[in-house]
This record gives structure tokens, C-alpha cells and sequence, in this order.
């Protein structure tokens, strides 16, 4: 494959059971909006006990039943925070941490120098961040990885992407390779995946070739570059 190819991102995930949590970022065909996508998938009975609402312009996640809930620490939390002339979306806390940096005057980078993966032996699931930046009717975006430097969760190795966007092109990234015992983490770059102009079409890529049993929940948004204005898909397994 060259590395400049664009993959479809349903052929991506259609045939792996676990990605885990994912984030995609990008233009449009036309290059009028810019995109981002954010999911979530569970295995156990904790972490799909789970739904997405919208609180403003942010994004929560809720226990779909509260009473099931056993250990809310790391799948509550709001994955997407919206600025002035950003957005943030990430798959835990990290989100709040890199929102108050930013109200400081600081960067993204140096937010999550202060964060590391998650807590979950034998797993360390990584922490996967992302940002859009607004100026002049345009954008830009960067994805990051935090992970495990080894098996014993020793020490954090923490990966940084920059992008100029691309129309039609997006980057997603996500927690896992495939399912496993441990599950194993993410390598490589971010993929390069098709960003269509019809955000319903790529919305339903997504959640129709997501693992039916694992996969939890999606939020799509389409950012009108020229006006600012945006549009949303949120689709909730739990109803």
C-alpha cells in the first residue's frame, strides 16, 4: 500500500471486532467544512452501560442505566469541549485538562505532558487526543497518542501529529489494533481515511461497520468553515 493512499474507513473497522475508542479528523470533499468523528466501544457490561448527550456545544457521556454503574473513573467523562476558535475531543479526562490549558494561554502539547495512558492494567489503554484550530475560514488539526513505553506500564511515550487540512482527507486514530489479552495498543501513524462531503453517509460508514456487539456510541460533526455553523449526527446503542 503507498503511503499516500486514502483507505474507506468502513473497510478499515469493518472486520475488527475491538478498535476500542476512535477519533477522526478532516475536510470534506469540497473543502467547506471541516469534520471530526468520535466512538465508542465497550466489552464489558461497565463500559457499555454508556450513552452520549449533547450539553450546549460539549458532549457528555452518561450511564445509560446509573445503577449498573461499578467504576465511572474512566468511561465518564465529556470527549468533546468546544472553544472559541477550537474544539477538543479525546477519549477520557484529558479533554478538561486540555480545555483549561488553553483557557491559560497554553498548548495543547503542553496539557498533555502533564497526562499519561490509563490506569487499566494489563491493558494501559492509551490516551487519544484531538484538536481543530479555527482561523480565516480554515483549520488545522493534531492528533495524539499517549502510550505505555512497555508492558509494565514503566513509563509514557507520548506522539504528536500536525496536519494541514486536505480536502477529502482525514486521519483517524483509535485505542487498539484488534481485540486481545491484553488488548493490543494502537501503532503507527494516524490512518489516512476518505472524508465525504454527506456527513449522514459517513456517519452511517462508521457506526453500520463498527463490531455490532461491541460498539456503543458515535457523534459525527460538520463544521461550515464559512459561517461557523455547524451539524451533527449522535447515534446512542442504548435508547
Amino acid at each position: 500500500m503507498n503511503i499516500y493512499d486514502i483507505s474507506d474507513i468502513g473497510a478499515l473497522i469493518k472486520d475488527n471486532s475491538y478498535v476500542g475508542r476512535g477519533i477522526v479528523i478532516g475536510r470534506s470533499d469540497s473543502g467547506k467544512k471541516a469534520v471530526f468523528a468520535y466512538f465508542i466501544m465497550g466489552r464489558s457490561e461497565n463500559s457499555r452501560n454508556r450513552i452520549f448527550k449533547e450539553e450546549g456545544d460539549d458532549l457528555m457521556i452518561y450511564p445509560f442505566d446509573a445503577s449498573k454503574v461499578e467504576d465511572p473513573s474512566l468511561i465518564i467523562y465529556a470527549p468533546v469541549r468546544t472553544m472559541k476558535d477550537c474544539v477538543i475531543v479525546t477519549n477520557g479526562d484529558q479533554t478538561d485538562t486540555v480545555f483549561e490549558y488553553l483557557k491559560k494561554g497554553k498548548t495543547f502539547e503542553e496539557a498533555l505532558e502533564t497526562r499519561e495512558f490509563e490506569p487499566d492494567a494489563p491493558n494501559f489503554t492509551p490516551r487519544i487526543s484531538g484538536i481543530l484550530h479555527f482561523s480565516d475560514k480554515d483549520f488545522t488539526y493534531k492528533l495524539s497518542i499517549l502510550k505505555s513505553a512497555d508492558e509494565k506500564g514503566s513509563a509514557c511515550n507520548r506522539y504528536t501529529f500536525s496536519y494541514t487540512s486536505r480536502n477529502g482527507l482525514g486521519h483517524f486514530i483509535h485505542t487498539y489494533n484488534c481485540d486481545g489479552n491484553p488488548i493490543p495498543t494502537f501503532t503507527g501513524e494516524p490512518e489516512r481515511v476518505q472524508i465525504p462531503d454527506d456527513m449522514e453517509e459517513f456517519a452511517k460508514t462508521l457506526w453500520d461497520n463498527l463490531n455490532e456487539s461491541n460498539k456503543i456510541s458515535l457523534y459525527v460533526r460538520s463544521i461550515d468553515l464559512a459561517t461557523g455553523q455547524y451539524e451533527k449526527v449522535l447515534i446512542n446503542k442504548n435508547k
